[in-house]
């Protein structure tokens, strides 16, 4: 990035504002806080850009930046035509919505077994509490949820809300499988939707990567406000994030170890592009090993379904403490969920289903946050520190991630970094 930035050295720098506040990783990022105001030298990527704050330069995430004056300049020009629609929508809902009017999507979720058995399981062992009682199936997709009520149990309605073209079909479906006494289909979100009246049971599969992602939960809980009678039930009812320290040896010499002597030759200047690249984002879709565990998880968020409010989803912050098991080379984090259906049987067992390494892979697989370097421990070392979940202010479906750590050393032999802080964005 260093020719990138010594090419646009005369290009004059552009004044933006900082949206939110954000703590840099590494000497080459910036940090800020909400309302500073930068000069942006330089743009390598679309992502993160090369500003100056009081006279230190560093990378900054781009999409925590808006153009100096761009609010005024958005009230004069509100009633003219905008150059870029997609500032209209901060939720994205033509990307979003258009992408579950596909089958993509819906067959990638269909044929995760954990996850769809664990909703017919859910359904299935409840079935005589659900006997005569209203559902709502809320993003219900092609409506396997509401079918699996409509066959298995016997309410007396089944709502199966969708906000996508899928919903089409899915009256399709219900009529194709004899369900159409039982399941009514409404297409639409959840904040417009008009029911005919209140539900005992709402059901949604809303998780997304590290649990949050997209934030389909908040349609959930304004659904649950809106249309749950006093009493009702939320499937999932709870639901936890669960981290872990661990290696990830091989993903870091395919991304980083790569550039030292390919086919003979030196390709070291690569490799502060290579961090940039790979180790910024979390790696989605990454399936750790047991053995690449280097201490025991633990739970670090916990939510309940009842009591969460959409305010609380602008931040939530967790605390971990984990022994090192073994001697090994902490990469980084894996995160991953787990939610919990209660049951409406009297003694009834609890459904869970979990996206960690010890149950059958989902298509959700495990979550993989990078450090910036490497760092041996030693077991009976101590790491400790806080995750912080915080939502991005303009572009409501995404999220930043920010990791602090600190590890306290079991041997005065072992010589490495004690604290650190990353922050990753998911995705702008």
């Amino acid at each position: 990035m260093q020719a990138d930035k010594e090419d646009e050295e005369d290009v004059c720098p552009e004044e933006f504002v900082t949206l939110c506040d954000f703590t840099g990783s590494g000497s080459e990022q910036l940090s800020f806080s909400s309302g500073d105001k930068l000069l942006v030298h330089a743009k390598p990527t679309s992502e993160w850009w090369w500003a100056e704050l009081r006279g230190v330069a560093g990378y900054v995430p781009a999409s925590y930046l808006r153009p100096d004056g761009a609010e005024e300049e958005e009230e004069e020009e509100e009633d003219e035509d905008e150059e870029d629609t997609s500032l209209l929508d901060p939720w994205q809902d033509e990307e979003y919505f258009g992408s579950y009017g596909t089958l993509k999507l819906h067959l990638e979720m269909l044929s995760d077994k954990s996850r769809t058995e664990a909703y017919r399981q859910v359904i299935r062992s409840n079935s005589a509490s659900l006997t005569n009682k209203v559902v709502m199936d809320l993003g219900c997709g092609t409506g396997i949820i509401s079918l699996f009520c409509a066959q298995l149990a016997q309410p007396s309605v089944v709502y199966a809300v969708e906000a996508s073209s899928m919903a089409e079909y899915t009256r399709q479906l219900v009529k194709q499988n004899g369900c159409e006494e039982v399941v009514t289909v409404f297409q639409g979100r959840a904040e417009e939707i008009e029911l005919p009246d209140q539900v005992d049971v709402l059901v949604s599969e809303w998780m997304g990567n590290c649990l949050l992602f997209e934030f389909m939960v908040e349609s959930v809980l304004l659904a649950r406000d809106r249309w749950l009678r006093d009493g009702g039930v939320i499937w999932p009812s709870s639901a936890a994030l669960t981290l872990v320290p661990c290696q990830a040896d091989s993903y870091y010499r395919e991304k980083m170890g790569f550039w030292e002597r390919p086919y003979g030759l030196d390709f070291t200047p690569l490799q502060p592009l290579a961090h940039q690249e790979f180790f910024t984002k979390p790696k989605f879709s990454h399936l750790i090993e047991h053995n690449d565990c280097l201490t025991a998880p633990c739970d670090v968020i916990c939510l309940n379904m009842y009591t969460l409010q959409v305010k609380d989803l602008e931040e939530i912050k967790g605390q971990f403490h984990f022994c090192v098991e073994k001697p090994g080379v902490f990469h980084g984090f894996t995160a991953w969920f787990t939610v919990f259906f209660e049951s409406l049987e009297a003694g009834g067992a609890t459904v869970e289903l979990n996206t960690g390494p010890n149950s059958e892979p989902t298509h959700w697989k495990q979550t993989l946050f990078m450090l910036d370097r490497p760092v041996r421990v030693c077991a009976g070392d101590l790491i400790g520190g806080t995750i912080l979940l915080r939502r991005n202010p303009v572009w409501r479906r995404h999220m930043t991630v920010t990791l602090h750590w600190n590890i306290n050393c079991s041997t005065e032999e072992t010589d490495h970094s004690q604290v650190g802080t990353k922050t990753f964005p998911m995705w702008r």
